[in-house]
């Protein structure tokens, strides 16, 4: 099993020309504000405060960059929170379309989703856009302790019914008590062979001497 032992984190970026070029694969986090993607992240690297909880949705605007050493882990804007201006809502969409746009970018994305809730429009678009750009996602349920292992289960069958994917890329979730840890180390163990190895190359920014 994949042992992470020292995370860093390395940048943000705000604009297409600061992301990260890198050998290691990028593996994105992705979700609507207030998901679980801060926990998730702390969860991943067995640290408490390496991304930040807030309490306030909307939190996250840029790309935020983590070397977990084997792997470049790339936390991406929240979407769907309605308390910011269509201005601020539009940048973020752009940066993620970005993103996205570049398969270099991102040699996978982890697409969180609540699973108390069924997925909202949002979360819909964004599988879309990841079956339309061809990039290998998985569905991370979130905040499975809030709920029963029978009602989990259900709600799974839901999310798969409602994202059109299937039950065995759905990985359950819960920072509080780690369940699914395991299987997301697997997925990302994975991602990384099938990138061709452990990945310890230096990064560089797209511009010429970016650090």
């Amino acid at each position: 099993m994949l042992k992470i032992t020292d995370v860093t984190f390395v940048t943000s970026a705000a604009s297409k020309s600061q992301f990260i070029k890198s050998e290691k694969p990028v593996i994105a986090v992705c979700g609507k504000s207030n998901v679980g993607k801060s926990s998730f992240i702390n969860m991943l690297a067995n640290r408490k405060k390496l991304a930040r909880v807030s309490k306030d949705p909307g939190r996250t605007r840029l790309v935020n960059y983590f070397d977990f050493g084997a792997f470049i882990l790339a936390d991406l804007p929240g979407y769907g929170f309605a308390k910011v201006s269509k201005a601020e809502k539009a940048r973020w969409a752009r940066l993620m379309e970005d993103f996205f746009a570049d398969r270099s970018n991102c040699a996978h994305a982890f697409s969180l989703v609540d699973i108390r809730h069924e997925p909202t429009a949002d979360d819909v678009n964004m599988i879309n856009f990841l079956y339309a750009g061809l990039i290998p996602f998985t569905v991370v349920a979130t905040k499975a302790d809030k709920l029963s292992r029978m009602a989990g289960l259900g709600n799974t069958k839901k999310i798969a019914a409602k994202l059109k994917c299937g039950e065995g890329n759905i990985i359950l979730t819960s920072s509080q008590t780690r369940l699914g840890l395991e299987q997301v180390l697997g997925r990302i163990e994975g991602v990384i062979a099938l990138h061709g190895g452990e990945g310890e190359s230096d990064m560089k920014n797209t511009e010429e001497g970016g650090e």
